[in-house]
């Protein structure tokens, strides 16, 4: 698959916390021309969680873009979604039976042994990080960094996602170290509060 160069994620925990609305911030990701969007919910799915994600798949759906359901292979069905597994999530060959022949996967890894060990799931894409610091994580492994990108990029035969911590200031940096795309949390949801001229300003940067 080709993945889109720019890949946001709309955390839950990191919108409520700024009080805004999750489907609102939805809107404004995708209006700019976001082609893909990952839906990140750490906690319990209640029926409240459980709308927002429809209405936010209803927006996808409008805008043509992919959506991703974090770690939730019944979740990710149940939206017509795509699945975005972790190291402590079932593995991808274990998901793929309830997520569906057709779903979108991708396995997150965090250094060399798990990145090889992944080439042997059925993912579409990997993703590999922290590249740097983040602060999206309360105990994040530890920093692949620009170097350790350049070198496992080279391991991978798969669409690589790199994540965990990249801005605006380092994504270039990214791209040229070998990633097919960055995911992006942090630097999403500016303090004003102006998300749809963010991404604007990310597509632009990332000539999409």
């Amino acid at each position: 698959m080709k993945l889109p160069r720019f890949y946001p994620i709309l955390d839950v925990a990191t919108v409520s916390r700024r009080g805004w609305n999750v489907v609102e911030a939805a809107e404004q990701i995708l209006d700019a021309g976001a082609a893909i969007l990952q839906f990140r919910y750490k906690e319990h799915f209640s029926r409240r969680a459980f709308a927002d994600l429809m209405r936010v798949s209803e927006l996808c759906t409008r805008a043509n873009a992919l959506l991703v359901v974090n770690d939730r292979a019944d979740i990710a069905r149940l939206a017509g979604a795509g699945l975005h597994l972790g190291q402590d999530d079932l593995l991808p060959s274990e998901a793929r039976a309830i997520a569906g022949d057709r779903a979108v996967i991708g396995y997150s890894t965090h250094n060399e042994s798990q990145l090889r060990a992944a080439l042997a799931e059925p993912a579409d894409y990997l993703a590999l990080g922290p590249i740097f610091g983040t602060a999206s994580k309360e105990n994040p492994d530890p920093d692949v960094g620009i170097e350790g990108l350049r070198r496992l990029r080279t391991i991978a035969d798969r669409p690589l996602v790199a994540i965990g911590g990249i801005t605006r200031a380092n994504a270039l940096q990214v791209i040229e170290a070998g990633a097919d795309s960055v995911a992006v949390i942090g630097d999403v949801f500016p303090a004003d509060g102006n998300i749809r001229e963010r991404v604007k300003e990310w597509l632009k940067l990332l000539g999409v």
